[in-house]
């Protein structure tokens, strides 16, 4: 099933092009608080301006440009992502994530897929599909892109929990 591409808009390319052909995707800079180009090509999660449904947003990427993902089901202590799943939607991992121009929470979950960086809790991940400067897994699979505004994850996922069963003894 073919997906529309969502272009990541271009961020300081000459900048970024003379601190070593990064790019333009892996600017990593916010409006409110823009880090060196060197800086966000050293980190393990920064920001980057992209369109995701229509609308430009600032989402979180990798050092090398790629928009980032978290998994619905996923909980704060564990990833539902393996197998065949994680081969589309490989894990980023890192022993000691840094951040540019990011406000929530990196840290290390360590589970099936090694050293997991988490964000506010979410395990995060990358598409197969996706190239720098692209967003194409935007709502595929349960994948949804991760901004700097993402809620922090507690131990479950509101997408893994049960609505109450009725108290008629039915079940319906």
């Amino acid at each position: 099933m073919r997906h529309p591409r969502i272009i990541i808009a271009s961020v300081g390319l000459a900048a970024l092009a003379a601190a070593g052909g990064i790019t333009a995707a892996a600017a990593g800079a916010s409006s409110t608080s823009a880090p060196s180009a060197a800086q966000s090509a050293a980190a393990t999660v920064h920001t980057a301006q992209a369109t995701v449904g229509g609308k430009t947003e600032t989402i979180l990427v990798n050092g090398r440009g790629l928009p980032l993902y978290y998994y619905r089901p996923d909980t704060a202590t564990k990833s539902f992502v393996t197998g065949e799943l994680a081969q589309a939607w490989p894990p980023l991992t890192s022993a000691a994530p840094t951040g540019a121009g990011v406000s929530g929470h990196l840290t290390v979950l360590n589970d099936v897929n090694g050293k997991q960086v988490t964000y506010n809790g979410h395990p995060l991940y990358t598409f197969a599909d996706d190239h720098a400067d692209q967003v194409t897994g935007q709502g595929v699979q349960n994948f949804f892109v991760a901004t700097p505004g993402l809620a922090t994850l507690t131990g479950h996922s509101s997408a893994a929990s049960t609505t109450p069963a009725p108290s008629n003894g039915y079940g319906y």
